[in-house]
């Protein structure tokens, strides 16, 4: 019987595992790089980076540092947890960065008080 990873794992550590997905996911956007690119380097299927950037939290230990070591070669785990590097940075201001649009004739009169 095959048993889900996710379904033995405590909330708590699920969502650990969902965390370190995302940051490996951001990690790959700031720097530019295309999933199935970023699963061809570290010799995955384009699946198992899927789910690596989901968080499956029943792939091997090996694969999570493969793929880290494909988006940013020479980065270990610590640096990716800690979030130090500069595309990520770069990413967060480019977030932050929103234009600002007119209001609609309707908008402006419910703020007419």
């Amino acid at each position: 019987m095959r048993v889900r990873q996710a379904a033995t794992l405590s909330p708590e550590l699920a969502a650990e595992s969902e965390a370190l997905g995302l940051k490996l996911a951001r990690l790959r956007m700031a720097r530019g790089i295309k999933q199935v690119d970023a699963a061809v380097r570290a010799g995955l299927s384009r699946n198992t980076a899927y789910r690596l950037e989901r968080g499956d939290p029943g792939l091997a230990f090996g694969q999570i540092l493969r793929y880290l070591n494909a988006i940013a070669p020479g980065q270990t785990l610590l640096d990716l947890l800690s979030e130090n590097d500069p595309a990520l940075k770069a990413l967060s201001v480019r977030e932050r960065t929103q234009r600002v649009r007119d209001m609609t004739t309707r908008e402006l009169k419910s703020l007419d008080f």
